[in-house]
């Protein structure tokens, strides 16, 4: 059945395209991305969100179109992007059409634009993490290619950080790259450790799905590595989003550790519950080698918690201006047990960070994003 969707008199039109987020830090990109729209572009503008399923979008601000079969496999997903969005396009004669996932949608419209959320095709994967998550690593090799088709037909390619620009633009040569921070900054209140005592454990989160580039192993042998582990297990609790059940990555890490005193694999948790741990945690870990931003961070930060994160440039970005943090080499876990038990011990020094805004073109909200992707038109 062919869709009506005659243009209203004098209005513009911006197609958010979003078949494939359903879940976690993406979705929210997609959530974030059509409640700052309503906002930035005003009543002159109607909003086409392309979905997976309706009823995942609440408001009445966005006419949204499903695409429930999308997720069966990937040659559904490139049907949609390249045959069926094509004559869509038509239909809908967009003044603004944005993919806020990755694939470059072969459409018809006034201008076009890219949300480039996946790093991984800039990742260099280890022998070892390849043979334990071989879809990844299939999947870093192949994504490259899926970015590079039809990239140069976007008027802008969004990235959150400048990192990743830098990567763009090696790999694909002249675009027009906007930096776009997801994040708005936010004023953090100030919390202090607690005072250690026989009562109270010290207590640290690290919320991660389980994938090879989140590091876990490099928490769990620092652990493990505490001396008298025992006895510390009574003072630490390093409490892990995975449970073993998630993949073949961290099924090896409950074989190796799933009896190291002062781990707590807690498994996934919905957003009540992670909200709750967030309350409950000491210190906010985050030692992920891959990152566009690093949602834990900012959503830590916020909270006025202690940082320990790798020492990678997403993170000190995510981190931006913030004075506990503390950046360690996510491949030395001496390193990381030397922290625990600086701050066990009551003697943490954290070195702070600040922030330089990225060269533009630079958007530090979603609604300088909406104004740049839509300014001229």
């Amino acid at each position: 059945m062919t869709l009506n969707y005659n243009r209203l008199i004098s209005k513009k039109r911006a197609v958010v395209s979003a078949i494939n987020l359903v879940d976690g830090g993406t979705f929210k990109i997609l959530l974030d991305c059509l409640s700052a729209a309503e906002t930035a572009l005003g009543p002159e503008w109607e909003v086409v969100a392309l979905v997976h399923k309706k009823n995942l979008i609440s408001g009445s601000y966005v006419r949204c179109i499903e695409f429930p079969y999308v997720k069966l496999s990937w040659l559904s997903r490139l049907y949609v992007e390249w045959i069926v969005f094509n004559k869509l396009s038509k239909e809908l004669k967009p003044d603004l059409w944005f993919s806020l996932h990755d694939i470059t949608p072969r459409i018809e419209a006034k201008r076009q634009a890219l949300y480039a959320q996946n790093p991984a095709p800039f990742y260099r994967i280890s022998l070892r993490e390849a043979w334990i998550e071989p879809r990844f690593a299939l999947f870093t090799a192949l994504y490259r290619y899926l970015y590079g088709a039809f990239i140069h037909r976007n008027n802008f390619v969004v990235v959150q950080q400048c990192w990743l620009r830098d990567a763009f633009l090696k790999l694909f040569g002249k675009l027009n790259v906007i930096v776009a921070h997801p994040i708005i900054e936010q004023s953090c209140r100030e919390t202090a450790l607690p005072i250690l005592t026989e009562q109270k454990k010290i207590v640290f989160l690290y919320p991660a799905f389980a994938r090879v580039f989140k590091n876990f192993e490099v928490l769990c042998a620092a652990v493990r590595a505490l001396p008298s582990a025992v006895t510390l297990a009574e003072l630490i609790e390093v409490r892990l989003t995975i449970d073993g059940t998630e993949s073949r990555y961290a099924r090896t890490l409950i074989r190796q550790y799933g009896e190291t005193p002062g781990l707590n694999f807690i498994g996934q948790q919905s957003r009540e519950a992670i909200d709750k741990h967030y309350a409950e945690c000491d210190v906010l870990v985050f030692p992920s080698k891959l990152e566009t931003w690093g949602l834990p961070i900012s959503e830590a930060k916020a909270l006025g918690k202690p940082l320990l994160v790798a020492d990678m440039p997403y993170a000190r970005e995510t981190v931006g201006n913030y004075n506990k943090v503390l950046f360690i080499d996510p491949n030395d876990p001496e390193k990381w047990t030397n922290k625990f038990m600086d701050i066990l011990n009551g003697r943490i020094h954290y070195a702070g960070n600040t922030f330089q805004a990225p060269d533009h073109p630079y958007a530090s909200n979603w609604n300088e994003l909406w104004q740049l992707l839509t300014n001229g038109l």
